[in-house]
């Protein structure tokens, strides 16, 4: 059963669909099966690293599907170790090449590794990418303030997106407001939480969703857009995918928005990768 999802109208004129599909896991035959129930669902937002080593699988389920390509908002990242800006080039043409694409229409730098500080030559890379036709839009994850700041001011370019942890035990509320005022997009990933943040269990959440008549995803996927984030939610179960996308026909109060709020706490990042500090490589 198809789904139409409202679009989201980023700073660079793009369109996104409002909830996208997170693709971790997703590999081999069993995950193009999963990503062509999704396709079948109406997902259209795709996203996905070579850190999850499936970028095969996507590309396979792409061709698979029997969908115009251009229908396909097809998103990838570039890994830390390729932040130097002609291997950052290089790494985009062979992930494209993987993937069996022409162009990525969103791209992003997976992390900023503010240690090793070359992230500025990796935006640089990507602001060259878009030029060449390698890529539609432009962004970043896990980039804090000061990160976006340096990046913005050496180039005058403002990331599309910036995805990041987001869940009702983190809510990233000032990075947010951050955001609102740059006219940056806020993406969501694991906007569930993990084992360590299970929030699908959180007794508000339920007695929210009980409230609604709906499941506890559904109220935190609905939390996200009310927020005016777009939520990145990764399943490979048909009936999980069907219900993610179930979210428009209802809506929270303030009242419930203000309950979820408070569930927010200081230590709340699922694997303490805070990207101050924390450094990804692969």
């Amino acid at each position: 059963m198809h789904k139409k999802i409202p679009k989201v109208t980023l700073n660079d004129g793009s369109k996104l669909p409002a909830v996208g599909l997170g693709t971790i896991s997703l590999k081999g035959a069993t995950g193009v099966n999963e990503l062509l129930s999704a396709f079948n669902l109406g997902y259209r937002l795709i996203d996905t690293s070579t850190n999850y080593e499936n970028e095969g699988t996507v590309g396979e389920a792409i061709r698979r599907s029997g969908i115009p390509r251009e229908e396909f908002i097809i998103s990838s990242k570039l890994p830390g170790s390729h932040h130097a800006h002609d291997e950052a080039i290089l790494m985009i043409q062979e992930q494209a090449y993987r993937i069996g694409l022409d162009y990525f229409d969103k791209y992003l730098i997976h992390w900023p590794n503010p240690k090793v500080g070359m992230y500025v030559d990796a935006w640089k890379a990507l602001i060259d990418a878009q030029k060449f036709g390698l890529i539609r839009t432009i962004g970043v994850s896990n980039f804090l303030p000061e990160h976006l700041d340096r990046i913005i001011e050496e180039t005058g370019v403002t990331p599309a997106t910036n995805q990041i942890e987001l869940h009702p035990y983190f809510n990233q509320e000032e990075l947010r407001e951050y955001h609102a005022k740059k006219g940056i997009i806020t993406e969501s990933w694991s906007p569930f939480g993990r084992e360590k943040n299970d929030v699908l269990e959180d007794e508000t959440i339920l007695a929210i969703a009980k409230q609604h008549k709906k499941t506890a995803a559904q109220v935190i996927v609905r939390w996200n857009i009310q927020l005016g984030n777009l939520p990145i939610v990764r399943s490979g179960n048909h009936e999980h995918q069907k219900e993610n996308l179930a979210v428009f026909d209802f809506e929270l109060s303030q009242d419930e928005m203000n309950q979820i709020a408070k569930l927010t706490k200081p230590d709340g990042r699922i694997e303490d990768q805070d990207p101050a500090e924390y450094e990804e490589f692969v």
